[in-house]
């Protein structure tokens, strides 16, 4: 009776925090306090900490994608092909990936009567054990683990075990791993991996490979790992001399040709042995990483080859995330940096034609710790053709790192203010010229609120 009634009553709570959550969103977006991708989640599990548990029953299925880099593209791309496949999708489309941000997009978005036939969350990596304390999701996407504010998560064994005790907690949900990362393979021995059999840059923009420092990583038996093929940081095809351990079987199977701006992956999914050939409208491999694991998610569950390719031909990113707008008449690329490897691999990618904005901020939300800078690979502009204008409260340590990176004094511009800072760098009366902005995450949150011309 009286575990009867406790049902009863929490159920009673929810409900009703479903509707303060209402009221207080439609009072934020009146008062244009804050994005309110945070506040309400907040709020919600402060007046109900079980709040997620509940919102389990209202999604059919369930997937959750963490990681280092790639989390928001890849929960992103995968959300999209579900939605094009005519699927109802709830979805943290903005990032918010902490506790308070997946009960946020659940508290505006749940309804007492609807299911949905997908949940597809983005969990950072700290809150995925967290997470799976109330909200145990079918499958699990990890992307990649690249060293990250280590002044918030440490060495990359204690990320690495926080994702970890997540899966010891769900241990009947679907993990797909990154193949080509010893470091993720390592996570679970009853994966589903995809990864690249090849990688062929057919557009090498810089003309140069990257300096950014690559780490040697030790196979579990404590020797260093050997590698037949590397393609970025640790991922390639890794194996060991001494034990024989070896990257493992791939389940979805890629090669990709990486353009200027786009990547053409052909994707062999093992079991049913079909090939299928998708054009991914994205910059980078980095980004090409993101979509395999999107796609074979996606291939998993059954959606057809046509909606992939259908959705990818026309997904977006958002979020700072090789996110295209227009300012003041000019096209504007903005991609999110914040460690050395996803730096590294973004700064491959930059317009050396366009003018470039830094934007970087040491808030909690980035790291306070910018040592990062100095490991990520900026020599990549160092033949930048136009002006790279400095902003954000670092913007003075940032313009010293472009100085010792070779980028001639008279082209580095210092404004600290962002706004200012873009307002520069679009002021050309010549719409051919492009501009590429490179934020941190706070910059990133600040520059998503501004306002500009787009003619």
């Amino acid at each position: 009776m009286n575990t009867s009634k406790g049902l009863f009553m929490g159920r009673v709570r929810f409900y009703t925090v479903l509707v303060f959550a209402r009221l207080a969103y439609l009072g934020i977006k009146i008062l244009s306090r804050t994005s309110g991708t945070s506040f309400v989640g907040m709020m919600t599990l402060k007046l109900c900490p079980d709040f997620l548990a509940y919102c389990k029953s209202y999604a059919k299925r369930s997937v959750a994608v963490s990681g280092t880099n790639g989390k928001t593209t890849t929960s992103g791309m995968l959300a999209y092909i579900l939605e094009t496949d005519k699927q109802s999708v709830i979805h943290n489309t903005k990032g918010a990936n902490m506790l308070t941000g997946v009960a946020n997009v659940f508290a505006l978005w749940v309804k007492p009567f609807k299911k949905f036939d997908y949940a597809v969350i983005e969990s950072d990596e700290a809150y995925l054990t967290k997470l799976y304390d109330y909200f145990k999701t079918d499958c699990l996407i990890v992307t990649n683990l690249f060293r990250d504010q280590l002044d918030r998560y440490g060495e990359l064994a204690t990320t690495a075990g926080f994702i970890k005790d997540a899966i010891g907690k769900n241990p009947s949900a679907n993990i797909f791993l990154n193949a080509d990362d010893p470091l993720v393979t390592n996570l679970s021995r009853n994966g589903i991996y995809y990864g690249f059999e090849d990688v062929e840059v057919c557009s090498d923009v810089h003309k140069s490979e990257s300096n950014a420092p690559t780490e040697v990583f030790n196979c579990i038996c404590g020797k260093p790992l050997s590698y037949k093929k590397q393609f970025f940081a640790q991922q390639g095809h890794y194996y060991c001399e001494y034990c024989g351990y070896k990257r493992p079987e791939l389940d979805y199977r890629a090669t990709v040709r990486i353009y200027s701006d786009y990547s053409q992956l052909t994707v062999c999914d093992v079991k049913a042995a079909k090939e299928y050939s998708f054009r991914v409208n994205q910059v980078g491999l980095y980004n090409a990483y993101n979509a395999l694991a999107a796609i074979s998610c996606a291939l998993y569950y059954g959606v057809s080859e046509d909606v992939i390719r259908e959705s990818l031909m026309s997904y977006k990113s958002i979020f700072g995330r090789a996110e295209r707008r227009v300012i003041n008449g000019h096209d504007t690329l903005v991609q999110l940096i914040k460690n050395p490897t996803g730096a590294s691999e973004v700064l491959k990618t930059v317009d050396l034609d366009s003018n470039i904005v830094i934007a970087i901020n040491d808030n909690y939300a980035d790291g306070r710790d910018i040592s990062w800078l100095w490991d990520s690979d900026f020599e990549q502009l160092k033949d930048a053709r136009k002006l790279v204008i400095t902003s954000g409260i670092r913007a003075k340590d940032m313009a010293l790192r472009l100085k010792y990176a070779g980028i001639p004094q008279e082209k580095i511009i210092i404004k600290e203010d962002i706004k200012s800072a873009i307002e520069f760098a679009a002021s050309s009366v010549d719409k051919d010229e492009k501009i590429t902005i490179l934020p941190s995450y706070t910059a990133l949150l600040k520059i998503t609120k501004m306002k500009f011309q787009k003619g």
